[in-house]
């Protein structure tokens, strides 16, 4: 795909009035089941869900009940209104309000309902052990966990630290690139169309270092798919795929570390 560099011009603000509440989405966890997969499932971030029920690591258990969504609001547009305004007044982002609504601009009108996904309430109540830092995988149980074996107690780290994906690990040069652009098809080497998946999480890479169909997580991106190549991409570089001209912009160019989970 060719990419070309663009500027884009940013939105000004200002009020909103009523909203209506409806109720959070729930998921019951399975044998198996990570909070990465659970994550990827309902197109949300696994800090997201790790904050929407009080989680200090990625360890999950069967039969635990997650929430894969904030409280949403169905928020009405009125005259004077941006994107950028209303994030500041729900704590989100302007992207994070355009994913949600499917907006592919920041040009929002009077009349228009948009959907915010709120910060949770601090009333969730989710069951949570200390696990190895490593941990992510759900464990099958066979005592209470209100029991646990004295040997247990001894292998925890005395301080959880989050777990980290596993992979091979590799230091690249980041840009970014967008599908928009004059004489770009939109369809990655592996066929993926960004056009009509503008959300995807996507990087193109030289497949001689990061081979196509891998999964990544590429630090300040998340986790994304190889799906894509270029010709100015050779060795440790990699291309990041953002929907919109003024993201890629503010991205530039950076050294990032990229772990291949598969």
């Amino acid at each position: 795909m060719r990419r070309k560099w663009l500027s884009a011009v940013a939105a000004t603000a200002f009020f909103i009035v009523g909203t209506t509440n409806v109720q959070a989405e729930q998921t019951v966890v399975h044998k198996g089941d990570t909070l990465w997969g659970i994550a990827q499932e309902n197109g949300v971030s696994v800090d997201s869900i790790k904050e929407w029920n009080n989680l200090s690591t990625d360890l999950i258990h069967p039969n635990d009940l997650l929430e894969v969504s904030s409280p949403i609001k169905q928020v009405p547009v009125s005259l004077g209104d941006t994107l950028w305004n209303i994030s500041q007044i729900y704590g989100v982002s302007v992207e994070d309000l355009k994913k949600w609504n499917h907006l592919s601009s920041d040009l929002i009108h009077p009349g228009l309902n948009l959907t915010v996904y709120t910060n949770k309430n601090e009333d969730v109540n989710v069951n949570e052990e200390a696990a190895p830092a490593t941990e992510q995988m759900v464990q099958d149980h066979s005592q209470p966990t209100e029991n646990p074996a004295p040997t247990e107690a001894a292998e925890q780290p005395e301080t959880p630290v989050a777990a980290e994906p596993a992979g091979k690990e590799i230091m690249v040069e980041a840009t970014a690139y967008t599908a928009e652009c004059e004489g770009c098809s939109g369809i990655t080497k592996t066929g993926v169309d960004l056009n009509a998946n503008p959300d995807a999480k996507v990087i193109a890479v030289d497949p001689a270092v990061i081979p196509l169909g891998s999964k990544v997580y590429v630090e300040g991106y998340g986790y994304a798919t190889a799906e894509d190549i270029g010709g100015g991409i050779n060795g440790n570089e990699i291309d990041v795929y953002v929907k919109e001209h003024n993201d890629a912009l503010q991205w530039g160019r950076k050294q990032v570390k990229v772990t291949i989970i598969d």
